[in-house]
Formats: structure tokens, C-alpha cells, sequence
């Protein structure tokens, strides 16, 4: 897992048509771990606990991915009062440790504000970004991520900060076919993104894989009708949410306490990544429920356009449960192939459980 050489950036990869593998989960899985109170969803684990996140770095990057975003999510001087800056600094620390032992490169990523709702005072809002930023640029992040925004002005706002920093910005809405809280298009929301400066765009959370694959064709056709270009990315939930309204999963019953049940099989996951791939996203990743080997499914269906396997797949039979064929039952050893995996149907084993719910909002 060693780096060999000098790391290529991240629009290097792109641009030479690379696939850049995400990595998953962190609020929720860490929660599930007792490191992260729901809720809250602030980082300051990266400081109480950081042997935690630094193991979930691992796994991810044994998984396949080679993006190590910096655990930042919510941690604004506005989350965290007086925490911020220590946070912020830890978990770029953490990533860039982990990054280093393989050929990975580091994302500092930001987020919606609370106060945008509120007051949407650009200058206050701005102010936020610009001092997270400024920790990414001390520590040297290697691209920047605008993630999680359910507005298009305020992505706006902040890829327009990132791009301060002279770095490649990615930038990602947490929002549905449907668009933005404001009715804008996923196509018009991707211009923006764009116009503004950012070289890889996409969504993030929110929606399962499906749904978030149908705004990506949105966002890509919008940018075809404008006659722009950028790099697509996708970071989908790890959960099958295709009953959830125009706010996403978080308006679900289950949302976050009982979305075990709608857990994306790692046979889902390869789908997705093929989907994306032909749909032409290149940056393909995971967010909430996305747990390590969803990430290797990821890097197993990709793997022959990568041109290799990630280390977790030593362990894994990789050819659609390839392992399955040492198994002494014959009807087990049946499994071991492809179009068993991608046909079956999964049952809940609750009987009295409906297979979608009504969203509270």
C-alpha cells in the first residue's frame, strides 16, 4: 500500500480519466461505534478518540479509496465554538497520516452553515468557510470539497471561498432529481457550481444510489445545454431510500436510528458503480451508510478500468462471490456466481415490516 513515485493530483487523475474511488461513512458509522453523538453529527472525535477515525481511514483505503477527506463535517467555528480550529487541524493530520501510506491525497472539506437559514448575510457565512480554509492551506490539504448543501447560492458562496486558495474544488448538493430547497434545478445548480469555479461537481448524501444517479444525469445534461464542462462526482447514501420526499433521507421514520434494514447489499453497490461509470462520473464514492466494503465493491467492479484491486479484496473473492466454490454445501457453491448476486431479491426477515415508509415532512 506504499506510495511509489510522486502522488498525481486530483484533476491530474481526472483529467487522464482515471477513476477516483471516494471513501464512505464517517458520522454515521462512528456513531454506530459510540464515537459520534447523533444529533450533534461535530467531529470532535478526531481529537477524543482520533485512533477511531485514523482505523476508519484505514479500512476505507485498504477498501480501495484514494480520496482521504479530512473529518470536517460541521466543524465550523459555529459548531464548535472554541474546538474549531483543533478539530479542523486533527483531522487534516489524521487523513494526510493515512493518506501517506498509500496512493491517496487529501480532500478538506466544508459544509452548509446553520446560520445561511437564518440570516443570510453572505459576508458571515463566507467568514466561516474562509477560517476552515485557512487550516486546510496551513496543513497543505491536497483539493478542497464543498459538500452537503442543500442551497445553490450558499455552494455558491463557498466554492467561491475555496477557490481562494488557488487548489482544485469539488463541489457536491445534497439534493434529489427535484433540486434545491429553492426549486433550482440539479442542471442549473451544476452551472452555478461551475461558473463559480468549481472543477469536479456533484451530489452527496441525502438520496440511496438510484435516485442520486438520476440527479447526476440532470446535473450532466444541464451542463451540456450550457456548453460547460467539469469532472462528475457522486457520493450516494449507503441505504435504499427511494421513498424519501424532496429532503432526503433525514425526513424518514427510521432516519437515524432504524436504517439498518435499508442497507445497500455490497451487489448494489457494484451496480451503482457501473451505472456511474457509464453515465460518465469518474469520482465515485460513498456517504452516510457507506461502511468499508461498499468502497470495495466500488473498487472490484472498477477494477478492470483501474487496472487493479485494492488490498481488502485479498480476502474477498472478488469475482462475484468466487469463494462461495470451496464451500462443502453444493447448493452454497451455486451461489458463486454473477448472475445469482445481481438477480436476488433480498428479504427483510421482518414480516410485518411495509417495504417503504411515508417521510414525516
Amino acid at each position: 500500500m506504499a506510495p511509489t513515485g510522486v502522488k498525481k493530483g486530483i484533476l491530474e487523475r481526472l483529467d487522464s480519466g482515471e477513476v477516483v474511488v471516494g471513501d464512505g461513512s464517517f458520522l454515521i458509522t462512528l456513531e454506530k461505534r459510540g464515537y459520534v453523538k447523533a444529533g450533534l453529527w461535530t467531529p470532535e472525535v478526531v481529537v477524543e478518540h482520533p485512533d477511531a477515525v485514523r482505523q476508519l481511514h484505514m479500512e476505507f483505503l485498504r477498501a480501495g479509496a484514494n480520496v482521504m477527506q479530512t473529518f470536517t463535517f460541521s466543524a465550523s467555528e459555529e459548531k464548535l465554538e472554541s474546538k474549531w480550529e483543533d478539530v479542523n487541524a486533527a483531522a487534516c493530520d489524521l487523513a494526510r497520516e493515512v493518506a501517506d501510506k498509500g496512493d491517496a491525497v487529501v480532500a478538506g472539506g466544508i459544509c452548509q452553515t446553520a446560520i445561511y437559514k437564518h440570516d443570510r448575510d453572505e459576508a458571515r457565512v463566507k467568514r466561516l468557510f474562509r477560517l476552515q480554509l485557512e487550516v486546510f492551506a496551513k496543513k497543505n490539504v491536497d483539493f478542497l470539497i464543498a459538500e452537503y448543501f442543500e442551497i445553490a447560492e450558499e455552494a455558491v458562496w463557498a466554492v467561491e471561498v475555496l477557490k481562494e486558495s488557488g487548489k482544485p474544488v469539488a463541489a457536491t448538493m445534497c439534493i434529489g432529481p427535484e433540486g434545491d430547497k429553492n426549486d433550482v434545478t440539479p442542471g442549473e445548480c451544476a452551472v452555478k457550481l461551475v461558473k463559480a469555479g468549481a472543477s469536479i461537481v456533484g451530489v452527496n448524501c441525502r438520496f440511496g444510489p438510484g435516485v442520486s444517479l438520476k440527479t447526476m444525469k440532470l446535473m450532466k445534461e444541464g451542463l451540456h445545454a450550457a456548453g460547460l464542462k467539469a469532472h462528475l462526482m457522486v457520493q450516494s447514501l449507503g441505504f435504499h431510500t427511494p421513498d424519501c420526499g424532496k429532503g432526503g433521507f433525514v425526513d424518514l421514520p427510521e432516519y437515524p436510528f432504524g436504517l439498518e434494514p435499508r442497507t445497500a447489499t455490497r451487489w448494489d453497490i457494484q451496480k451503482y458503480a457501473r451505472e456511474a461509470y457509464n453515465l460518465g462520473v469518474r469520482y465515485i464514492g460513498g456517504c452516510c451508510g457507506f461502511e468499508p466494503y461498499h468502497i470495495r465493491a466500488i473498487a472490484e467492479e472498477l477494477a478492470p478500468e483501474r487496472g487493479f484491486l485494492p488490498p481488502a479484496s485479498e480476502k474477498h473473492g472478488s469475482n462475484w462471490g468466487s469463494g462461495l466454490n470451496m464451500h462443502t454445501k453444493p447448493w452454497i457453491r451455486a451461489r458463486a456466481r454473477r448472475e445469482y448476486w445481481e438477480n436476488l431479491l433480498p428479504a427483510s426477515g421482518r414480516p410485518f415490516c411495509p417495504s417503504l415508509s411515508k417521510p414525516d415532512f
